[in-house]
């Protein structure tokens, strides 16, 4: 991305910034860094990081707010107003063909809690990802959870005695195909991952077999039991569990190591950004120092780095343009 422009976007009633290879955006809390990177995040993912609706991301009493951005081959723009509109070159896309044409990995303060939080986040994080280049494992997303809520639908009929257990043959064979997909690709993401770190996949494996074996128990919780609605995933450090037992600088790292596996899924003849919100706060020395290399064998691979910072003196030694804000 080599330029972005911001209308009436969060705090900026009109913006333009250039960027570089590696740019740092520094500034006090509340300058207005993080909307930048929401931003930039927008135009590659069609959605924020931080707002539950659209429309918190329009300047306040306004009543739509434009982000465009420009790279060497493409102009990407994203109205916001009543609903949200996509254009690539001036053309309308719907958000489906318009997400991919510039890619991005975010790691921001609120990343935390894919080590720390619910499995659901966890979930959430690998559906995400892999339906960025996967479209059939959105298609299958899509019918699994419609599927999923027939089926729970249908076995508190069979509970309250207004259906049959033969009612679920259908669903179960849905709920069996589709997870099947889901769960297979899932593996294939987590198995890419290699380094000092290590992830655990705790995949909840469907089959009509399985379905069978909880039967009286589903039907006692009106809830399909097993399959890749329950799926987790724990990061390991040392053979073990960070979210218990790593410091809060290791779970940081482990948020960023997931990223940067993130970071090589999605490679493609466009390297993604990476976004790196206030990361440095919290990390030493020694783990600013692998921040710093890995944003080196990032941008010496071709790839672009936009970084925030309330201090400047907590930066490591990376040459990029400065933008100060405030």
């Amino acid at each position: 991305m080599q330029k972005i422009q911001l209308q009436n976007f969060r705090s900026y009633s009109k913006k333009d910034f250039a960027l570089d290879l590696v740019t740092v955006v520094v500034g006090e809390n509340g300058s207005g860094k993080s909307n930048l990177l929401e931003a930039i995040y927008l135009l590659a993912t069609g959605k924020s990081f931080r707002a539950d609706r659209d429309n918190e991301m329009v300047a306040y009493s306004q009543e739509f707010a434009r982000v465009s951005g420009t790279t060497d081959e493409i102009e990407l723009t994203v109205f916001l107003n009543e609903r949200k509109r996509f254009e690539v070159n001036g053309i309308p896309k719907r958000m489906m063909d318009f997400v991919g044409k510039f890619r991005a990995v975010l790691f921001s303060p609120q990343d935390l809690e894919l080590v720390t939080g619910s499995p659901s986040g966890r979930r959430r994080y690998l559906d995400f990802v892999i339906s960025q280049v996967d479209r059939e494992y959105r298609r299958s997303l899509i019918s699994y959870e419609k599927g999923l809520r027939q089926r729970n639908k249908l076995l508190e009929m069979i509970r309250e005695g207004l259906g049959q257990r033969n009612q679920l043959f259908f669903w179960d064979k849905l709920l069996v195909k589709n997870g099947d997909y889901l769960t297979g690709k899932r593996r294939e993401y987590l198995a890419s991952f290699s380094g000092t770190y290590e992830v655990v996949y705790d995949a909840s494996i469907i089959s009509e077999t399985r379905l069978k074996q909880y039967e009286t128990e589903e039907v006692a919780a009106a809830a399909t039991l097993v399959g890749p609605h329950r799926d987790d995933f724990v990061i390991n450090l040392h053979g073990r569990d960070v979210s218990k037992y790593g410091s809060r600088g290791e779970q940081r790292m482990a948020v960023l190591w997931l990223k940067t596996g993130e970071l090589h899924y999605l490679n493609s003849d466009t390297k993604p950004a990476l976004l790196l919100d206030d990361i440095f706060s919290e990390l030493d020395h020694k783990h600013r120092q692998e921040v710093e290399t890995i944003v080196t064998q990032h941008t010496q691979n071709g790839g672009q780095v936009v970084m925030t910072s309330a201090d400047e003196h907590l930066l490591p030694e990376i040459s990029g343009k400065v933008v100060k804000l405030g």
